[in-house]
């Protein structure tokens, strides 16, 4: 008898509304690695040599940026395992700091970091597939803005029709674009080793550096590294998260910057730093000059690295609207999920809009320093919040503890960049500012308590359950986390 009950309420478990664990520790390493990954590391090294002034330095930048990135997801590991929710930033800045930080946070996602991030690598996707094409004659811009909104498409229908599906195209994808590094590795490489060392003689001639790039350096490689905290917007669908995400956090940032030094490496060895600074794309440079015989295949191999970061970040993202959702910070809706897909269909849907009309208008390029200078400010508050919730709650149990010094320079690090945008760019940061301030009267007159008329309640709520129908969503029925 008691053998049928647990069955049954297996069975109910299994029928019932919610998200599910479904994610590995192997799909959990691609995921963060096929976030990681995109289309930097192939098109735009030359950010860190112009400010860097000298190869071995550059190297020595990618290295620390790594580390520097290694610390700060080893911090959202401690994080990502104390408050087991999903939601990444969102949720660590509401459980340390308050609900006005974390709403702001979900504010800028949406209004303007999201967006601008996935129109960015939508459009870099475009480029690379269409451009092979029309070589060496300029692609038709509205051609690559197609192929960009076809490619969001995808990745948009993918993430709506399966959490399995959406998983398993990021851990091909992720397979492809580390085929990728090793096709440009293992070339650079073997020239190395056949003694080619000329562009590294004299590696750290400083000759060229002056002290206030060196910081714009550092900025262009932690640029590269972005996307580690995306694992924590997924929290509560990783098995045995307190195992799981610090293992894939370790594993994956180790590899990705042993990864990154060696591309490098290989860059250095085929191209003379005047060269890779000459280059708009140096993957495709190199490969023309490492691999005439493949060199056709890089823009293919790029383009679908670039896929690979836009499904991780639609993966992701909406997850934090989900969840912010679900704390009454968002319209409701947006807490539901598609009642046999399983998918938080809302959430997602509500990004491709807005990063069509991005990619349409092609006003993205001031909005990547929106979102950058965003992005890191409300990173510098998540860590500062950890270490102000470890003073305040010394005795909470921790599955995952992050050393202190670790913490402390992260977060410092993270400070220094975002004072360094407000000298280096004060008008876009002014602006940046501005944009993620206006979310303080909508929280005030919407969350903190509603003040707007009874008249426009209904209609929104109307609207919302009529929405709901369409889309077939509920709210979730099993507690996740």
């Amino acid at each position: 008898m008691k053998g049928e009950e647990d069955e049954m309420k297996e069975k109910e478990g299994q029928e019932a509304v919610h998200l599910r664990r479904t994610i590995g520790l192997l799909p959990a390493v691609c995921f963060i690695i096929g976030t990681v990954v995109g289309s930097g590391i192939f098109i735009a090294p030359k950010g860190v040599l112009i400010n860097s002034g000298s190869v071995g330095l550059s190297l020595l930048v990618w290295a620390l940026s790594g580390v520097l990135s290694l610390f700060g997801a080893l911090c959202y590991a401690e994080l990502g395992t104390t408050f087991t929710k999903s939601g990444g930033h969102y949720t660590y800045l509401l459980e340390t700091l308050g609900p006005l930080p974390a709403f702001l946070r979900l504010w800028a996602e949406f209004l303007f970091i999201r967006p601008a991030v996935a129109s960015y690598v939508s459009l870099a996707f475009g480029r690379y597939v269409v451009e092979p094409f029309f070589a060496p004659c300029a692609a038709p811009t509205m051609l690559i803005k197609l192929v960009s909104i076809l490619g969001v498409t995808f990745v948009v229908a993918v993430n709506c029709w399966s959490v399995t599906m959406a998983s398993r195209t990021q851990v091909t994808l992720t397979f492809i674009k580390m085929f990728a590094l090793v096709l440009i590795i293992v070339p650079g490489v073997v020239a190395l080793a056949k003694g080619k060392t000329e562009n590294f003689q004299n590696g750290f001639e400083l000759d060229s550096l002056t002290l206030d790039r060196l910081p714009l350096a550092f900025y262009n490689g932690l640029y590269a590294y972005g996307g580690w905290f995306y694992l924590n917007f997924v929290t509560e669908e990783v098995i045995n998260p307190n195992r799981n995400v610090p293992l894939a956090i370790i594993c994956s940032m180790v590899m990705v910057t042993v990864f990154y030094v060696l591309v490098n490496v290989a860059y250095y060895t085929m191209m003379t730093p005047a060269e890779l600074l000459v280059s708009d794309a140096v993957a495709v440079t190199f490969a023309n000059r490492a691999l005439q015989g493949v060199a056709s295949v890089i823009p293919i191999l790029v383009a679908l690295s670039c896929l690979g970061a836009l499904n991780g970040g639609f993966f992701g993202s909406p997850r934090m609207l989900f969840v912010g959702a679900r704390e009454g910070h968002w319209p409701a809706l947006f807490s539901m999920i598609h009642i046999r897909r399983q998918t938080p269909l809302p959430a997602v849907l509500l990004l491709y809009p807005l990063v069509v009309l991005m990619i349409a208008t092609g006003e993205i390029f001031q909005l990547i320093n929106f979102a950058s200078f965003a992005r890191w400010f409300f990173i510098a508050l998540a860590t500062l919040g950890m270490l102000i919730h470890r003073y305040r709650f010394p005795l909470l149990t921790r599955p995952f503890k992050v050393p202190l010094a670790i913490g402390v320079i992260f977060t410092v690090v993270c400070f220094f960049i975002v004072g360094l945008s407000l000298y280096s760019d004060p008008w876009n940061t002014g602006r940046s500012c501005a944009l993620t301030l206006t979310g303080v009267p909508v929280y005030y007159l919407t969350i903190h308590r509603f003040r707007l008329p009874p008249r426009l309640k209904y209609i929104f709520d109307h609207c919302s359950k009529q929405l709901q129908i369409l889309l077939e969503v509920a709210r979730q029925e099993v507690q996740t986390y």
